[in-house]
């Protein structure tokens, strides 16, 4: 394309067509030439936007990271002009910019850029047409790509959570038929042996007292528990006991010792003890492995109801919700973000009526302060949670002892696309969407206090909805 034929290209541009010819021969010789092979980077997410570009020829598209993927945003084709978010809101990149296939491109300075705006309002006008549009379309896109993102931290996290007690289960179940069948042939041993009356009696006594170790078990600490097994462990050998450092801590988790087995064992002679304590160790694992069984599936149970309550699956889109329930469940959801080094401070009012609101909307906000609160933190801190009646208002306070947000990003914190994350990290639209579902979904208010060494956000929500904010 030679010069001419460029600036007739971009005389019918309607950036372009209000300038004067000379000004539009200027900002040609000023612009530099870029051509790009397939593949290419023309611009990097995160970078420094001093150029904005029109495409002459081939295709570019904008791509932007987003849940620790690239989304695309569009493709940008001849006419077409790409960069000009970052210099009017003079700002780093908010997106990267590939060539698809060899492409052509004008780059034009940010110094002629802001001369073409001053001298036609015609340019400032398509200009800012463009902007609007491509934000409105930008954002909605992501906003989408951050729900899925954000469903898919919660389903890794989910995953997290229910694999160690699906792996807990599958492996008592497991030892539980390796040790069922041991148990089985140590019954036909005692059988064999032949009792009399006193130590039919003696072995009747015996099964009882498992029972009641089932259901009063001992509660040690790890180092009594410690020293219980090595004592234990030294009795089974005095009595010939073979593999007694095996046999120790299942008799142990039930509250046998050695006095204690030796007062039940009294009745029986020494040839026989050896089968009879291998016998009461086996039934103390069978009791152990099915309470383990049992436990694992109630933590199961415990977490697909906390999704189903987070979600308000099956239920209208207005209900009356329980804030408390809602964010403990969204505790639940996030508790592998939490184990980790997070403690936290719940003081909620006790006289808190229900709301009317999008439970699971709410609960999306809460998803993201807590999660942001923990990223602050950097997984180690406090998060104090704190709830209040305000007249007509609930208040819902959020608070992290992380490092603090700066006073002049503090202003911006709600804007779209606006991040403090490194790029690629964040889109900047979290914040950004609990705002909208706080302030304008549910008429409420939203704000943040911080200073260095914590932050506090600040929901304030109406009991009754306003008319008009059910549709």
């Amino acid at each position: 394309m030679s010069s001419d034929q460029a600036i007739e290209f971009l005389r019918r541009l309607p950036l372009f067509s209000g300038l004067p010819e000379a000004d539009l021969r200027t900002l040609h010789q000023g612009a530099k030439t870029i051509e790009l092979n397939g593949g290419d980077w023309l611009m990097k997410e995160g970078e420094a936007g001093e150029t904005f570009y029109v495409v002459l020829e081939g295709e570019i598209e904008i791509l932007k990271h987003s849940g620790g993927q690239e989304v695309v945003l569009a493709a940008r084709g001849p006419g077409e002009i790409i960069g000009e978010m970052a210099l009017l809101q003079q700002i780093p990149r908010n997106a990267s910019g590939r060539a698809v296939q060899p492409a052509r491109l004008l780059g034009i300075d940010k110094q002629a850029f802001w001369k073409m705006l001053a001298a036609s309002p015609a340019a400032a006008v398509a200009l800012l047409q463009t902007f609007g549009a491509r934000l409105q379309s930008t954002e909605a896109m992501l906003q989408q790509s951050e729900k899925l993102a954000a469903l898919g931290t919660l389903a890794a996290g989910l995953a997290h959570e229910l694999n160690n007690p699906a792996a807990a289960v599958q492996r008592s179940a497991s030892q539980l038929r390796e040790t069922f069948d041991s148990w089985a042939a140590l019954v036909d041993q005692l059988d064999a042996l032949k009792f009399n009356p006193e130590q039919a009696e003696a072995a009747a006594r015996l099964r009882e007292q498992i029972r009641k170790a089932v259901a009063d078990p001992p509660g040690l600490d790890p180092l009594e528990r410690s020293d219980w097994e090595s004592e234990l462990q030294g009795w089974l050998e005095s009595h010939r006991i073979e593999r007694a450092w095996e046999l120790a801590p299942a008799l142990v988790n039930f509250g046998f010792d050695g006095p204690r087995l030796q007062d039940l064992t009294r009745a029986f002679e020494s040839g026989q003890i050896p089968a009879l304590l291998r016998w009461l160790a086996a039934t103390c694992s069978l009791y152990g492995l099915t309470g383990e069984i049992s436990l694992g599936a109630e933590r199961i149970a415990e977490i697909v109801k906390a999704v189903k309550a987070y979600t308000y699956l099956g239920q209208a889109p207005v209900q009356q919700v329980d804030l408390h329930a809602g964010l403990e469940d969204t505790l639940v959801i996030l508790r592998h973000k939490l184990k980790a080094g997070v403690s936290v401070v719940r003081d909620f009012a006790t006289d808190l009526p229900l709301i009317e609101a999008y439970g699971g909307e709410l609960n999306q906000v809460w998803t993201n302060l807590i999660d942001n609160a923990v990223d602050a933190m950097n997984g180690q801190g406090r998060l104090a949670i704190k709830t209040y009646r305000q007249e007509d208002r609930i208040v819902v306070e959020i608070a992290d002892s992380g490092p603090g947000i700066p006073e002049g990003v503090q202003a911006h914190i709600f804007e779209p696309f606006f991040t403090t994350k490194a790029p690629g990290s964040g889109t900047g639209l979290g914040l950004h969407i609990a705002y909208n579902i706080v302030v304008h979904r549910h008429r409420g208010r939203m704000s943040v206090a911080s200073r260095p060494g914590g932050t506090t956000f600040q929901v304030a929500l109406p009991i009754h909805l306003p008319r008009g904010s059910h549709e």
